[in-house]
């Protein structure tokens, strides 16, 4: 393969996520097998080791203020990050390192580094799914996109939590090498060249905050409670002695959906857990207050871009299914 050397800088400080920095590096290794050129060097404010969040310590290849500038600039995730503010040092640094950069890229809550930095205002990003509402409110220019594995807003690269990273190193071989070579690193590290579906298939909940107004956490306890029951939007509103106009206002002003759109989202996450408990299809479609396994479907492939039975098999057990006759 001939390319030139393309050298790719990963910006860590203390508190770092090690697969933040390991998955992708793994993926730029493998590339190199296959002949490739890139080359790793591990950044950080002062130059010293950093350490990671399961306590091992990352030795640094050069302090970030005397670094050359690089072809690619990925910073890692760290716990805290989502829950202040961004360190000023860290935050100037990547600034400073993404000007000579042709492309800059983040794993995880790295994109609160970019966010602090200026570098996502008027693009489109991700993050980790527990943090997305945590980054629209850190960066309000930003459009951040939930459901996203990984963003692509011109040379500024966003991925999801930790193992999309590797999903994202692939998209910069790819985008450096072609498809062919990105489908052989995938094959060797046993993982896919695209996954079918969002983060979202990940979450715990998709229902967000409770809601604030009494009104609204009567319907969300009452849903919660029998999920099967009639709930039309002419039968909450009754419930709650408001008119279904006000009622339909109410949840737009607070929660910028609709009555029905919360009622569906609430039988959805039930549908989930009763999937996860080894439900079929069929009865979690009932359990939860679905008409059918059809529409059950549907909002699975709104939602997920998967079906239910596709759903259970990711997340059922880390167990093998039996192949035919392999089993007892």
């Amino acid at each position: 393969m001939a390319s030139r050397a393309h050298s790719v800088g990963v910006l860590v400080f203390d508190g770092m996520k090690m697969l933040d920095l390991s998955g992708p590096a793994e993926v730029f290794s493998e590339a190199n097998r296959y002949g490739a050129e890139y080359r790793l060097s591990i950044v950080a404010v002062g130059g010293a080791p950093v350490r990671s969040s399961i306590g091992m310590s990352v030795p640094v290849d050069v302090e970030a203020a005397a670094a050359d500038p690089f072809d690619t600039l990925l910073v890692v995730g760290g716990d805290l990050l989502p829950a202040g503010p961004v360190d000023p040092e860290l935050a100037a640094t990547a600034k400073a390192l993404a000007a000579g950069a042709e492309r800059v890229a983040s794993v995880c809550t790295g994109a609160f580094v970019l966010g602090a930095a200026g570098l996502l205002e008027g693009k489109r990003a991700t993050t980790h799914w527990q943090h997305t509402a945590a980054l629209a409110r850190s960066c309000p220019l930003t459009r951040v996109e939930p459901d996203a594995i990984f963003v692509r807003d011109g040379g500024t690269y966003t991925s999801a939590g930790v193992t999309a990273g590797i999903d994202l190193a692939l998209a910069l071989v790819e985008q450096d090498h072609g498809p062919d070579l990105s489908r052989k690193i995938a094959r060797s590290l046993v993982v896919y060249m695209q996954r079918a579906g969002g983060q979202s298939q990940f979450s715990a909940s998709l229902q967000g905050p409770a809601p604030r107004t009494p009104v609204l956490r009567m319907i969300q306890d009452a849903v919660q409670a029998d999920p099967t029951a009639d709930h039309g939007l002419d039968a909450l509103a009754a419930r709650v002695r408001v008119s279904p106009r006000h009622l339909t206002r109410m949840f737009r002003a607070e929660l910028d959906t609709t009555p029905m759109k919360y009622v569906e989202l609430i039988r959805f996450d039930r549908a989930k857990a009763l999937l996860d408990a080894g439900h079929n299809a069929t009865e979690a479609a009932s359990l939860s207050g679905f008409p059918s396994y059809e529409s059950l479907r549907r909002a699975f492939a709104r939602h997920l871009g998967l079906s239910p039975t596709q759903y259970q098999q990711r997340f059922a057990t880390t167990t093998p299914t039996s192949r035919a006759g392999t089993g007892r």
